[in-house]
């Protein structure tokens, strides 16, 4: 009986120690996954205080917890059950859907430079919340199902990123990794937009109490967030060229164009060899030609854009004053109608 006893103690045991190494992996996992991922996750962060600028204050919580929770509805329900199928059935496609995130990331960081330097026109549309809407319920409901479309194309990339760090790993295992980053994330991103939101609510209440010294770090919180905002505007718009074009620089090379890998390689193997810094000075070389390559290849894709909706504008417009020419030398054709002209015209 204490034979079995201790043998059943064992086993326990083993499991405990298998479960135990099976959460290392997944930890590691998704550590992993990620940070890869950083370059989304800020631009996330960035982008969703302003849906809910110019809300009631006490609906603001409430808007971005409902965003929240359908931001997990995406990764979770929608976006992760197919993505490991592809990567069950069809891992070929990874890298190729990989680079299309990838170039998305580049085109919406080269796009924020180029309004930036007034070379293209802003055409960032309002947020729904600007539009006041007599209807408090209906506003809200505009605010967070925009929001939630927004939050939807940063999850595909964020997934697909975090999934290729751990394409290797077992179905079960990328699963629950994946299942990990996804609530991980989603956490991190919307309670941080939620303090960055009440930021200066939580400012004016403490420059309301007693204490100059609460006073003096209220006013502080207050007059911060705008600058916060824009610094995390900044830091989001440079990570998406870093991610982005760290993806398009690695997707090439396994696509088999290895001149753009190679080079980067080429510089970054010299600095990495440095004792002590030289871990560091690798990534910095790799990181820096990344950006490189992403504005690049985010301001070709800007181009090609532009160029093609110009180019069809063109057409339209054209189109639009040849049916007018029509449209007024079948009036003077006929001698029963009386074209009027105004003093201009005439």
């Amino acid at each position: 009986m204490a034979g079995g006893l201790i043998a059943l103690l064992d086993d326990v045991a083993a499991l405990v120690k298998l479960s135990a190494a099976s959460l290392d992996d997944v930890a590691a996992g998704a550590s992993r996954a990620g940070a890869k991922a950083a370059g989304v996750v800020v631009d996330d962060a960035a982008v969703t205080p302003k849906f809910v600028e110019g809300v009631d204050p006490k609906r603001e919580l409430p808007i971005i917890q409902r965003i929240a929770v359908g931001s997990l509805f995406n990764k979770l329900v929608i976006i992760l059950p197919i993505i490991l199928l592809l990567s069950q059935f069809l891992p070929w496609l990874l890298t190729p859907l990989l680079m299309v995130g990838g170039t998305y990331l580049c085109y919406e960081g080269a796009e924020k430079i180029f309004e930036k330097l007034g070379w293209i026109a802003h055409h960032e549309k309002e947020t729904p919340a600007a539009e006041q809407s007599t209807d408090g319920k209906a506003a809200e409901k505009k605010v967070v199902r925009s929001a939630i479309t927004t939050d939807f194309v940063l999850s595909c990339e964020i997934m697909v990123i975090a999934l290729n760090e751990v394409a290797a790993e077992s179905l079960t295992s990328r699963a629950v990794i994946l299942a990990v980053v996804g609530v991980a994330i989603t956490v991190g991103v919307y309670g941080a937009v939620a303090l960055i939101v009440k930021m200066d609510d939580i400012g004016l209440h403490m420059a309301k109490k007693d204490s100059p010294g609460q006073q003096k770090f209220g006013r502080f919180l207050v007059g911060a967030m705008p600058k916060l905002l824009a610094l995390l505007s900044v830091v989001g718009t440079f990570a998406m060229l870093w991610v982005g074009g760290h993806i398009i620089l690695v997707g090439t090379d396994e696509l088999g164009f290895h001149v753009l890998y190679g080079f980067v390689h080429h510089l970054e193997v010299p600095v990495a060899a440095i004792a002590a810094i030289g871990g560091f000075l690798g990534w910095l070389v790799n990181t820096f030609f990344s950006l490189i390559l992403g504005a690049l290849w985010g301001g070709v894709v800007v181009g090609v854009i532009f160029g093609v909706k110009a180019l069809f504008k063109g057409k339209s417009t054209s189109g639009r004053a040849s049916q007018a020419r029509r449209g007024e030398a079948a009036l003077g054709s006929d001698p029963h109608v009386v074209v009027r002209t105004t003093p201009a015209q005439r």
